[in-house]
């Protein structure tokens, strides 16, 4: 995990930080330090001084020897998120049109070769796969990743297929390099992708892009179907137009708010203070 940097300006201490933060996730909420030590790579007593550490600021907790998570670990996510505006943006949009379709609708940006979901308006059905803020997937088996992927120029998106996924599931294996850059030719060329149970049994969905000020392709949102339940074909003509319709209202509204006018106030004196 750690020690990948090559600039001279590396803080490999900050890195193995993010490593042992990364080594927790759904099957592993608790961990011994010897396991967070194997999991990132490192040896127990730099394991350890990074866990105290990231205890110490608030990231951490550790009983009779266990460490987990805090709360305050969504904070670093949530920054990100904030700070593109996207999600107070595209909220109501997306809450729309679950009550629209009574499905669940989840947008998600790409890292390396997976998806990251960063905002998810949700509805209770059964579904295979569990999908949180943060959850992680192979681009390649999902609707939204093969939006984000159709968007990437050939040698990005050569460079990021050939990056192994993170997201703990199997790499993908039903479909050879070239069958998948034809589907993304056409994925490109009309504008939505389908993901039908590739990534898990029973989970169908259908994506869009979702485009910032300048017209790039930024983030993909979907609809996602129990495929029981919902056929392609009813997916593909009762739910796509709505979703292609809510993608541009957000589209639409995200430009308007990366090109709002600001000016910067001046600092106030410490003589101004008062009044």
């Amino acid at each position: 995990m750690a020690g990948r940097g090559t600039g001279p300006d590396f803080v490999e201490a900050l890195a193995r930080g993010l490593d042992v933060l990364a080594c927790f996730d759904a099957d592993h909420r608790t961990m011994s330090l010897t396991e967070v030590a194997t999991a990132a790579g490192l040896a127990r007593p730099t394991a350890r001084r990074l866990l105290l550490t990231l205890e110490e600021l608030g990231y951490v907790r550790s009983t009779d020897g266990a460490f987990s998570l805090t709360p305050k670990v969504l904070g670093l996510g949530m920054a990100y998120v904030g700070s593109l505006g996207l999600w107070d943006i595209a909220r109501p949009h997306m809450a729309e049109l679950v009550g629209r379709t009574g499905e669940s609708s989840s947008m998600a940006q790409l890292d390396g070769s997976d998806i990251v979901y960063v905002a998810r308006v949700a509805v209770p059905k059964l579904i295979a796969l569990r999908v949180d803020i943060g959850t992680r997937f192979p681009a390649a088996q999902t609707s939204q990743g093969k939006v984000l992927l159709a968007a990437l120029e050939a040698d990005d998106l050569a460079a990021t297929l050939a990056e192994r996924t993170r997201s703990g599931l199997p790499e993908p294996i039903r479909r050879t390099p070239a069958q998948l850059c034809d589907e993304l030719t056409e994925v490109r060329a009309r504008g939505w992708a389908l993901a039908d149970e590739e990534l898990a049994p029973g989970v169908r969905s259908v994506a869009v892009p979702v485009r910032d000020g300048t017209g790039a392709v930024r983030a993909a949102m979907n609809v996602t179907v129990h495929a029981a339940e919902t056929s392609t074909e009813q997916l593909l003509r009762d739910h796509l137009p709505q979703l292609l319709r809510t993608a541009g209202d957000i589209s639409a509204e995200w430009a308007l708010w990366q090109s709002r006018p600001y000016r910067e106030l001046p600092a106030r004196t410490q003589g101004s203070a008062a009044g």
